[in-house]
């Protein structure tokens, strides 16, 4: 899959890549995936096109409330052959003109304590002033069907705050993966699937580790990259 992507703002990382493995894990349960997906923050567009190219019968939608992004994210879209439906502004503001089935995301989750990059673009992408956590899960609650799916990643350091939320906005959580830099060190993301009006027990995946300890991937991490296998171009925004 070829992703443009800007020369000078937020460029995608692994916690993209991590996320899709997640949800693809996660939705070996069913046997046909199929609806309306809506990825929150699309930015460059990866993660929702890269569900799509998967799931061949999800509708792809994407929400992004910074311009540049509203362009790449459209262009990539028609670069990989993939029909969207951009929604423009701020996820908490858009009037929704429909209820989804699947909302997928890697939002803004840095705490908005921490020392700030001066560049307006990577602060919108990365903090979650733009987007706090309960106004994300609140609003995710409203916007999908009664039994609809909410996949994430998220600092794992708010995870207490997290189970709180989705349990106060009728979410069930079905499953959770941690990620950790190295075997030796302790998780800095969490993968979160959460659905509304489940009432199933919750699975905790196998930890997800990077790095060994020749500070190289490991097989999971390097299989991964190869599942996702994206080519980025770094491009202006026009």
């Amino acid at each position: 899959m070829v992703l443009y992507q800007p020369i000078n703002g937020y460029c995608y990382n692994s916690d993209t890549h991590f996320l899709f493995n997640f949800i693809c894990e996660n939705f070996k349960i069913y046997k046909n995936i199929k609806g309306d997906l809506l990825d929150i923050g699309s930015g460059s567009g990866i993660l929702g096109l890269l569900v799509c190219n998967e799931f061949k019968k999800i509708n792809l939608n994407q929400c992004e409330i910074q311009k540049m992004f509203q362009f790449f994210s459209t262009k990539n879209a028609q670069t990989n052959k993939i029909k969207t439906t951009l929604y423009e502004g701020s996820f908490k503001n858009i009037e929704f003109d429909k209820r989804f089935d699947i909302c997928v995301s890697n939002p803004p989750f840095y705490h908005s304590d921490v020392i700030k990059s001066e560049n307006q673009s990577l602060k919108i992408a990365r903090y979650n002033d733009s987007l706090p956590l309960e106004d994300f899960i609140q609003k995710s609650s409203i916007i999908l069907k009664q039994d609809g799916k909410l996949l994430f990643c998220y600092d794992s350091k708010q995870i207490a705050q997290i189970i709180v939320l989705l349990q106060k906005y009728k979410f069930n959580l079905e499953s959770l993966q941690f990620v950790h830099p190295k075997i030796s060190k302790d998780a800095t993301l969490v993968l979160v699937y959460a659905r509304k009006n489940s009432k199933s027990l919750v699975k905790i995946f196998n930890p997800l580790i990077v790095f060994n300890e020749e500070n190289e991937f490991t097989k999971e991490v390097e299989n991964i990259y190869i599942k996702s296998s994206t080519y980025s171009i770094k491009a202006d925004f026009e």
